[in-house]
């Protein structure tokens, strides 16, 4: 007879996976759909929370409907982090739900980190940028004063789903330890991260484990198809969760995904603060905590230099993109990349920065653009790898997951930036699955979280060139520098404020 089936719902940013899980980890049925992300004004990233609810139960109607209810033991979830809205008394919307990859706030994160933002970022794990629910509660608190009077609660787009589907409004402790607000030591509301925000502990969703479950109210169980009282565990952050699901929860293995964006996370048995405030600590399961950092532009510099260097190559043409990047050695004959696209976050946590090619001489060809484009990609990660180090993180092994891992070059140029061998996984585990370990052991069909974790498959594994992390030592550190040297720059042009696109 078949066994009991966890069913993981990952709310992704622009697209939302619903997957049935078997505690062996086979996938037995799944579903995905996609939604936008708007930009109305420049630096805002907002989204509509009820098209991402109908979303996710239609998608998790038709996975019940694939496997039938009755092998159904759970529902677990996983979302994106740093998500915000505003909700009224009713529970209803008053806002956009406001993504990670808005900016608006940048005036307001500049004055925190001149001021108390180092020692909010010791007490609660969350850099203080843009990024960070405190930071743009105090761009709300200062630009919307009406909308905050007549906001109940705020929450971020996993709390909204579970309150369509439990009736409660609840957070927990990992999407909880990403806001800026909550306190890691105690896992309580932090009361300065609070005034500053400019909302009390009675605004912000009641605060449970990661493994909490709560039953399903009648009416979302009707919608999709599950009996009510079907146990909906609370689960957690995306992030966190990925480094569950890659199998990456032993003290020195870290989990690299790399899709639009990137991050480097490690497991750690307890809260660890960086005193330079360059990585972050979030929570993921009692007892476990996830520390690292997240990168803005990763797989989009691709994606740019697809368009903006190579048009002819025609849209979808990823493959041959990389081919020519191929064909530039390694180091791109001394051309460097600050990829700085769009504003980065880890390890300087600041929206200062822009692109910049250095080095660039008349013997460099589209090839060298290319692959620089790339590897300085890859060397930002190397970047945040020094900073988990230098707070005293060992990592030895790196696990690798995310859209661009298909990529042979990709997997090369990490392993050769990390100078570590990079494991490559059977098929892409990541945030969803580690829901649904998450939700096997809340209901008691796992006896460990660390022992199923440990199953996850490596089929192959890229060693470094030696050559190859020679050249790459030597230009981390020069990349590293050169956001110091264009500071200035960097400033002038923003002061500037020159429009991107011609006058109509």
């Amino acid at each position: 007879m078949p066994g009991p089936l966890v069913i993981a719902v990952d709310v992704g940013t622009t697209a939302t996976k619903v997957v049935a899980y078997e505690p062996s980890g086979r996938a037995v049925a799944e579903a995905e759909r996609g939604y936008p992300l708007h930009a109305p004004h420049p630096g805002h990233a907002e989204q509509d929370p009820e098209q991402i609810r109908a979303t996710a139960e239609s998608l998790l109607a038709e996975v019940v409907a694939a496997v039938g209810p009755g092998r159904v033991a759970g529902v677990a979830l996983s979302s994106a982090m740093h998500t915000l809205m505003a909700l009224d008394g009713d529970g209803r919307p008053l806002t956009a739900l406001t993504s990670w990859a808005d900016t608006r706030a940048q005036a307001e994160a500049d004055e925190l980190r001149a001021g108390p933002g180092l020692a909010l970022h010791r007490r609660t794990g969350t850099p203080v940028h843009p990024m960070s629910p405190l930071v743009r509660l105090r761009w709300f608190a200062r630009h919307a004063p009406q909308l905050c009077d007549r906001a109940r609660w705020w929450c971020g787009v996993k709390e909204y789903l579970l309150l369509h589907l439990t009736g409660r409004l609840v957070v927990d402790h990992s999407l909880a330890s990403a806001s800026g607000l909550l306190d890691l030591a105690s896992l309580r509301w932090d009361a300065e991260a609070l005034a500053l925000a400019g909302v009390t502990a009675e605004q912000l969703p009641e605060l449970v484990p990661t493994t909490q479950a709560l039953p399903l109210a009648a009416a979302p169980a009707a919608r999709v198809g599950l009996p009510a009282g079907t146990p909906v565990v609370v689960g957690g952050g995306d992030g966190p969760l990925a480094n569950l699901g890659v199998g990456a929860v032993r003290p020195g293995m870290a989990a690299c995904s790399l899709g639009t964006s990137g991050a480097l996370r490690v497991v750690v048995d307890r809260p660890v603060v960086d005193p330079a405030g360059r990585v972050f600590c979030y929570a993921l399961a009692p007892g476990l905590w996830v520390v690292g950092g997240a990168v803005t532009n990763g797989g989009i510099v691709m994606r740019w230099a697809l368009e903006a260097l190579a048009p002819d190559l025609g849209p979808g043409a990823e493959e041959a993109l990389l081919a020519l990047a191929a064909q530039a050695p390694p180091g791109s004959g001394g051309l460097l990349m600050a990829p700085y696209l769009m504003s980065e976050r880890a390890p300087r946590w600041t929206s200062l920065g822009r692109g910049a090619f250095v080095g660039l001489t008349r013997e460099h060809g589209r090839p060298h653009m290319v692959r620089a484009a790339i590897e300085g990609v890859a060397l930002q990660l190397a970047l945040v790898l020094d900073s988990m180090r230098a707070a005293g993180i060992a990592v030895d092994s790196v696990r690798g997951t995310g859209g661009v891992m298909r990529s042979a070059l990709w997997q090369q140029l990490l392993a050769d930036a990390f100078a570590m061998p990079l494991d490559l996984l059977d098929g892409q585990q990541g945030s969803g699955y580690g829901a649904a370990i998450l939700g096997m052991r809340a209901l008691g069909i796992v006896d460990s979280l660390e022992a199923t974790a440990a199953a996850v498959r490596v089929v192959r594994t890229v060693e470094p060139v030696p050559a190859h992390v020679e050249t790459y030592a030597r230009l981390r550190p020069v990349l590293d520098g050169l956001y110091d040297a264009l500071a200035p720059t960097f400033a002038a042009l923003r002061a500037l404020d020159l429009p991107t696109l011609p006058p109509r």
